[in-house]
């Protein structure tokens, strides 16, 4: 048995490779042409020179240097020999976790023993509910004719943290206090949120690119919906497109050769889908740094063109617009009025409760530690001490706050049947790094507002804390409604937009071909017609939103 399963193993990594490559293969056109577009609109939005977003009141702070540090403490660890160690783990700004031997060592300045990158991570602090987990992810083929699941390992304390990560393999943390679980938990799932999509935010060409790349892609395949493993970096999203491609056919031929009890079945399982994944990691890695670069050199070649012509290529755009609206209007318009606009209403009903209330609870964690912060330092005056407690300010109570929206993951599901929503997951991630991000303005500005009035009334220190607490207070207000707004929009548009899509695919797909003959010869690499049809439909959807949810929203803020 041995003997076949390492036979198997060397079958299955030449058809990863293959695999890789020929999902690398038909990847690099899409990138290709939305590497153009990107650099265009740049170029465009310079030249025009646009400004993102409203403004906010609350002042944001320079990001922190990638190596600084967030946390450490030493924790108990499930290494790689299945034996309990202490490591002193070290979470920096770039929220990847190290792992090193001791204190000693991480103060020596030696490399740590491992960087973890919890990506697409879930964290769970139950046995019985990580067992489900795991049994979700095993597709076994016996399925419950088998025995109860068997527990992991011994756990040595009262207090575990699992952290279950998509095709790469799980680790296992254990506490003796509650403090100091949940200091971890919060920073861990702080961690897997930035990891989440932090590049992915980034409004630089490369990565707006890489996102219409993906996007195009898998409606060429034919999924239109927001798609939950579009986490982490541009090639860790290729390698779970890879994946995603990739497991069918590694249940079809490994699970049925696979023999003994499950947990053996189990490990092999995982051990097979983890090697593979690595695979595929490292063949995408090299072949998408070639396309980059291939692609920033062709980008610069265009650079003159686009800058000379950059009237006659908005003509361009424009014209071909006018027509594909002329195709795309009328079948669009019905079908948002019938199918999306009567729904809108109680999709954001649902939103609104968890994600309102859990800024509410960010406003008053605010203003409880502000009024603490005023009493506990009332000589005034921005000291080392002060900005120490102001860098600590509400960090370890921010997860009650994030568990008003946590509920979402379930709410949502209900659309799953009308809308094929089941992204709920982003909508949560993404609301409550705008909480997080929220609550380090309100900080940061409160600190400017000191240092700034004691400048002027140094006399006054107890009256000035006060009053910049208030102020902060107001705008802390007025931007978390601003936030709420977007958060909504962009929430339904999620929602409902694919569903539009795959509508009216039957029908326009194969006509969208037959309008690139609208764009002058030199233009095509800029003007490209799926971008333009997506952009039709995306305004016209939010024209939909913005006037199905102007009243409530004008109720409502």
């Amino acid at each position: 048995m041995q003997l076949s399963i390492l036979l198997f193993h060397i079958l299955i990594f030449h058809v990863c490779a293959g695999q890789t490559e020929a999902e690398l293969k038909n990847f690099s056109p899409h990138y290709r042409r939305q590497s153009c577009v990107a650099f265009f609109c740049h170029l465009k939005d310079e030249v025009e020179q646009h400004r993102a977003g409203q403004a906010q009141l609350l002042k944001q702070k320079e990001p922190l240097q990638a190596s600084e540090v967030l946390y450490k403490d030493s924790v108990l660890f499930f290494d790689d020999n299945r034996k309990w160690r202490e490591r002193f783990v070290v979470v920096r700004a770039d929220y990847s976790l190290e792992l090193h031997d001791s204190q000693e060592s991480y103060t020596k300045g030696t490399a740590a023993r491992h960087k973890l990158l919890p990506t697409g991570g879930t964290v769970l602090t139950s046995e019985e509910k990580y067992t489900a987990v795991v049994d979700k992810a095993f597709p076994d083929p016996n399925g419950s004719k088998e025995e109860p699941s068997v527990p992991v390992m011994a756990v040595p304390g009262p207090l575990p943290v699992y952290l279950s990560l998509p095709y790469r393999r799980d680790s296992y943390f254990c506490f003796q206090q509650e403090e100091k679980r949940a200091r971890f938990v919060s920073i861990l799932n702080d961690c897997i949120r930035h990891q989440n999509q932090d590049y992915l935010k980034s409004m630089e060409c490369e990565v707006q690119a890489f996102l219409k790349a993906v996007h195009f892609y898998r409606q060429e395949k034919g999924h239109y919906e927001s798609w939950d493993m579009l986490v982490g970096s541009d090639c860790q999203v290729l390698a779970n497109l890879v994946m995603e491609e990739l497991l069918p056919s590694l249940q079809t031929e490994l699970l049925p050769k696979l023999k003994g009890k499950k947990p053996e079945r189990k490990r092999v399982w995982f051990a097979t889908v983890e090697a593979t994944y690595e695979l595929v990691h490292e063949q995408l890695r090299e072949g998408l740094e070639s396309l980059k670069n291939e692609c920033r050199e062709a980008t610069k070649q265009q650079e003159a063109l686009i800058r000379s012509d950059m009237d006659q290529i908005i003509n361009s755009q424009t014209f071909l617009e006018t027509k594909l609206q002329a195709l795309v209007s009328e079948p669009a318009v019905k079908y948002c009025s019938e199918n999306v606009a009567p729904y809108l209403t109680s999709i954001l009903e649902e939103l609104m409760g968890p994600i309102s209330a859990g800024f509410q609870a960010v406003r008053l964690l605010l203003e409880d530690e502000l009024t603490r912060i005023c009493k506990d330092f009332p000589q005034g005056g921005v000291t080392e001490e002060l900005q120490s407690a102001l860098q600590q300010l509400g960090r370890d109570r921010m997860e009650d706050c994030y568990q008003h929206v946590n509920v979402l993951k379930e709410q949502l599901q209900e659309l799953r049947n009308r809308f094929k929503f089941s992204n709920s997951t982003r909508v949560v991630h993404c609301t409550q790094s705008q909480m997080q991000q929220l609550m380090e303005n309100a900080v940061h500005t409160f600190e400017l507002l000191l240092q700034s009035a004691l400048k002027d009334k140094p006399d006054k220190q107890d009256s000035v804390m006060e009053k910049a607490k208030l102020r902060v207070l107001k705008q802390f207000d007025y931007d978390s409604s601003t936030i709420r707004k977007k958060i909504f929009q962009e929430a339904l548009v999620d929602i409902t937009l694919p569903a539009i899509k795959r509508n009216l695919a039957p029908a326009c797909k194969t006509e969208l071909q037959n309008f690139e003959q609208f764009v002058f010869a030199d233009y095509t690499n800029f003007v490209q017609v799926e971008n333009v049809y997506d952009n039709i439909l995306l305004n016209l959807l939010n024209n939909e939103v913005n006037k199905g949810t102007v009243n409530l929203f004008s109720c409502l803020f």
